[in-house]
Parts: C-alpha cells; sequence; structure tokens
C-alpha cells in the first residue's frame, strides 16, 4: 500500500498547526496588559481571601500580587482573545460575561436536573457516547466547556481529540437524543461555546 496518502495527511496536519500558531501568536495579549489583567484577578483573590478594606492591607496585596503577576502573567492569559482595550475588557468580563456566564450555567444546570428527574422517574434512559466538534482552540477554553458539560447533570466529557486543527469532545449522554453530530453538539454544548469564544480564541 502507497505511503502517499499519510505523507500528505501527515503535510496537512503539520500546514494546519503552524497556521495555527501564527493565528495564537498574533491573537496574544501585549505583554503589559497581560500583567494588568493577572494583577487584577490576583488582587480581586487578595481582597476575597483576607476579607479587608483597610489601606496597609490593600497596599500590601497590590504589591505582593503586582510582582506576581510580573512574573506569572502567561499563565492566566496566554488564551484570552486579543479585542479591545484593556479597561472595556476588564469591565465587560466582570459585568457583562462572567454573569452571562452564570445564568446560562444556572438555567443550564435547572434544565438539565428535571431532564435527568424526568429520565429516572419513567426509566427512559438510553444512554450513549457521542462525538460533538467545538470551534475553540486554546487550551483553556476547551476545558472550561468540557468541564461546564460535565457539570451539567446526564452529561460527562470522557475524552478530547484534536486533529488536523480540529477539536471534538466525546460525551457520554445518559439520554442520547440523536446520532448526528451537529445537533448532538447545538443540544450538548448550548450557549455555553458561544460565549467561551467571546473571551477564548
Amino acid at each position: 500500500m502507497s505511503r502517499v496518502p499519510f505523507y500528505l495527511k501527515e503535510r496537512l496536519e503539520s500546514l494546519r498547526e503552524k497556521v495555527l500558531h501564527e493565528e495564537f501568536e498574533a491573537s496574544k495579549l501585549p505583554s503589559w496588559e497581560r500583567v494588568v489583567l493577572t494583577w487584577a484577578v490576583l488582587m480581586a483573590f487578595w481582597i476575597v481571601i483576607s476579607a479587608s478594606l483597610e489601606m496597609r492591607d490593600l497596599a500590601l496585596g497590590a504589591a505582593v500580587t503586582l510582582m506576581i503577576a510580573a512574573f506569572m502573567r502567561d499563565l492566566l492569559t496566554e488564551d484570552i482573545r486579543r479585542s479591545g482595550h484593556i479597561l472595556e475588557k476588564l469591565l465587560y468580563f466582570a459585568f457583562i460575561y462572567l454573569p452571562q456566564y452564570l445564568v446560562i450555567m444556572a438555567f443550564r444546570l435547572l434544565e438539565s436536573n428535571l431532564k435527568v428527574a424526568k429520565n429516572v422517574i419513567f426509566m427512559d434512559i438510553n444512554p450513549g457516547i457521542v462525538k460533538i466538534k467545538t470551534d475553540l482552540h486554546s487550551d483553556t477554553g476547551v476545558t472550561i466547556l468540557a468541564n461546564s458539560i460535565t457539570l451539567t447533570p446526564g452529561t460527562l466529557t470522557l475524552d478530547v481529540s484534536k486533529k488536523l486543527g480540529e477539536t471534538y469532545l466525546y460525551v457520554h449522554w445518559i439520554d442520547l437524543e440523536t446520532l448526528n453530530r451537529e445537533k448532538a453538539g447545538e443540544k450538548i454544548k448550548g450557549d455555553i461555546e458561544e460565549w467561551l469564544k467571546k473571551v477564548f480564541w
């Protein structure tokens, strides 16, 4: 059997990885924005765990978290999509994106709990594993999507597969409503993926 198709497949995969890497590098935030975003998150965490708004504690927290943010800036912000001014990003995330995610997850948890309760009461269980595609490329975005799916009762993310620049999730579904990949993806992911695409690439 000829090895040409395998060679072409490998070449195609390496080219797609190269294009994705270039897109990722182009979409990275500038260093100072990564420091500021990391500092804002760490400072909020400092205020929560110190439970103090005294000036001395805030000044100490600001200095310590700034030093940590300067060294650890890539850990939290590596996958964040580059868009708009940093102040705009912080305000959008704090007052729009985060409340949106909490509302979406609250509705999905309520809906999934009712569906699972109905399946258990009427013994209408049809379990199966379905492979769904996601448009997210960043590890952080895919991880949050997989964990959000697992958090909702009735679905459990088993594995993540990346091939030829595309990412797929293998999900165990307590009530396999369809084997169509696109329809199953719409039902399982809901609005979570669209929300994540606003923040992560």
